[in-house]
């Protein structure tokens, strides 16, 4: 299986703890809504898919932090989870983490690794 890179956005468009940028990969044949931010000087990108309940994160297009700028948040329901593993850091997640995307940043972008299969 071969992978390749489709830019996201470039690395300048995303602030640390600040707005994250919608994106969409491909999953099972359909086109899933993902994100990515910038935690701890790095791109973390996850499926945009509450963990509790199958509801979009973001309370306005692309903001993904709470309040506090400390956590990524459910707008719906409140759950929190860590920005650098997707990990539940508390509410309604119930321990259950979010869906990490591949991407990687070099030359000036943010890349989502595509294989083959999927994310086409």
């Amino acid at each position: 299986m071969a992978s390749q890179q489709r830019l996201i956005c470039l690395a300048g468009d995303l602030a640390e703890g600040g707005d994250g940028v919608r994106f969409t990969v491909r999953r099972q044949g359909c086109d899933v809504p993902a994100f990515v931010v910038r935690w701890l000087g790095r791109p973390r990108a996850y499926l945009n898919r509450c963990a509790h309940v199958p509801v979009e994160l973001d309370w306005q297009a692309g903001r993904f932090f709470d309040f506090s700028g400390e956590f990524l948040i459910c707008s719906t329901h409140g759950a929190l989870y860590d920005p650098a593993s997707g990990a539940c850091a508390g509410g309604r997640c119930n321990g259950h983490g979010l869906v990490p995307v591949p991407v990687i940043e070099e030359a000036g972008g943010i890349y989502l690794q595509v294989d083959d299969e999927e994310d086409a």
